[in-house]
């Protein structure tokens, strides 16, 4: 093969930008890409939050991170995080659709204007920051070497359990569907594109359920292997995603929720009686 295990997840010279990049999944990701050598750019509705991450991030290299001020939620909002963008790269070989939002509620309760909140985020805005940008990592990518979207998606986007978060389950099938959508169309431009689903993993969204060491233990006995997510579960997919080792897959949701996604109920049938 003549490829070594640091060639397949180097990202020396990659430039890539994520959102909501501050906190959680995305904050692991930032780390993820930042320690394979990638310039890192961050961004969320909280400038001061990215720009703290970054200098934590630069302090761990090799590779760099700079945060900024960016709101995936509105038109007028996408349209400057692409100019702030513009202003500091003008390649971008990484993306990583992250910025996202939930809403809890009883079925009987769920509110209107909860529903159109959480899908402007979570969907519109993720499609048309992509939209924005494709010319950007277009020019970045080619056959040998594509550029690289990766998406957010969710364990919850993958079975059938809205636990009140109805909303935020429907946004994430729907970003699994449009990343297949979208690798259909991008990959013969030189763009792969991916999500995760992630499951449950410390984050300030997961925080009212995991937050305290008996949360995370009832959590836990939920995952099928027995534990809730960790930081290099989140980079070492990252890595993986856009690094030499993962630039033949394309159109693919990655479970990373130990088992979640295929953990049933016990058979209803043949079960040992003995």
């Amino acid at each position: 093969m003549g490829v070594t295990p640091g060639e397949l997840f180097n990202l020396t010279g990659k430039v890539a930008l994520v959102t909501g990049g501050a906190t959680g999944i995305g904050r692991m990701a930032a780390e993820g890409l930042v320690s394979a050598g990638a310039r890192v750019l961050i961004a969320s509705r909280k400038a001061e939050a990215c720009e703290a991450v970054a200098q934590e991030l630069n302090q761990i290299g090799p590779g760099s991170a700079e945060g900024f001020g960016g709101d995936v939620g509105s038109e007028d909002g996408i349209a400057a995080l692409v100019e702030a963008l513009k202003s500091r790269t003008d390649r971008l070989d990484i993306l990583m659709n992250n910025a996202g939002r939930t809403w809890g509620a009883p079925l009987g309760d769920y509110p209107h204007a909860a529903w159109g909140k959480v899908l402007d985020l979570n969907v519109t805005g993720m499609f048309h920051l992509t939209q924005a940008l494709v010319p950007m990592l277009e020019a970045a990518g080619s056959t040998d070497d594509p550029a690289r979207i990766v998406n957010v998606g969710s364990v919850m986007g993958e079975i059938p359990k809205g636990q009140g978060a109805y909303a935020y389950a429907v946004s994430k099938g729907a970003v699994h569907h449009m990343t297949r959508i979208l690798a259909n169309e991008l990959t013969p431009k030189g763009i792969t594109v991916n999500a995760i689903a992630p499951g449950p993993f410390m984050s300030k969204m997961m925080a009212f359920a995991i937050g305290h060491e008996e949360g995370r233990r009832k959590t836990a006995a939920t995952v099928p292997i027995g534990r809730v997510g960790r930081e290099e579960d989140v980079a070492g997919v990252l890595q993986f995603l856009c690094g030499r080792g993962g630039s033949y897959i394309s159109g693919a949701v990655i479970p990373l929720s130990g088992g979640m996604q295929v953990a049933t109920a016990k058979a209803a049938f043949l079960e040992d009686e003995g």
